[in-house]
């Protein structure tokens, strides 16, 4: 196989972003039959994607930009249907806290925030996704398609948004109606 083999490629992308790809469906869609279809979708695209990989951004920003287009894809054709909650494991309790009590406030305040960023605008979505996987705005900016600058700045109102909007009380969001956050 060549270094390039987009099968070897495909198993390596899978490996190192298999995880990321995961949370990212959970970002997109709340539903989980969807998400599998979605993360289905995902690999499919990813798979046939890299044979066209040219090696001029890495890997990694390869696969969170087929991610991506993919993600907008699907919530473009899903626009008209509600928003739903979504549990990300990946912002699952924390098993190490002190007591049933603090483990389960934690993993409301992390469902709170989940619906926020479900409330974001699509790119707004996109951009909070990733810089929770840990993408510099660099990254970002070459997923999809804003400036460096740009992109930070971004990164920075949506964190200022949340922080805004993010009360921890739960029966205060759930009244809260749904739509755009407050800005």
């Amino acid at each position: 196989m060549s270094r390039d083999d987009p099968d070897r490629l495909y198993l390596e992308a899978q490996a190192e972003h298999g995880e990321a790809m995961r949370r990212l469906v959970r970002g997109y869609e709340a539903d989980a039959d969807l998400q599998r279809d979605l993360l289905q979708e995902m690999h499919i695209e990813l798979w046939r994607s890299l044979k066209g990989f040219d090696r001029r951004c890495s890997l990694r920003t390869w696969v969170y930009r087929v991610a991506h287009n993919v993600g907008a894809d699907h919530i473009t054709k899903r626009r008209n249907v509600r928003e739903r909650l979504v549990e990300l494991e990946a912002l699952s309790f924390d098993p190490a806290a002190p007591s049933v009590e603090a483990r389960e406030r934690r993993r409301e305040d992390l469902a709170d925030l989940q619906k926020l960023i479900h409330r974001l605008a699509p790119l707004d979505r996109q951009i909070i996704l990733l810089y929770l996987e840990g993408a510099t705005a660099l990254e970002i900016a070459d997923v999809t398609g804003l400036t460096p600058g740009n992109t930070a700045t971004k990164i920075h109102r949506i964190k200022k948004i949340l922080q805004r909007n993010f009360s921890g009380d739960a029966h205060e969001q759930q009244e809260r109606p749904t739509g755009s956050l407050e800005r």
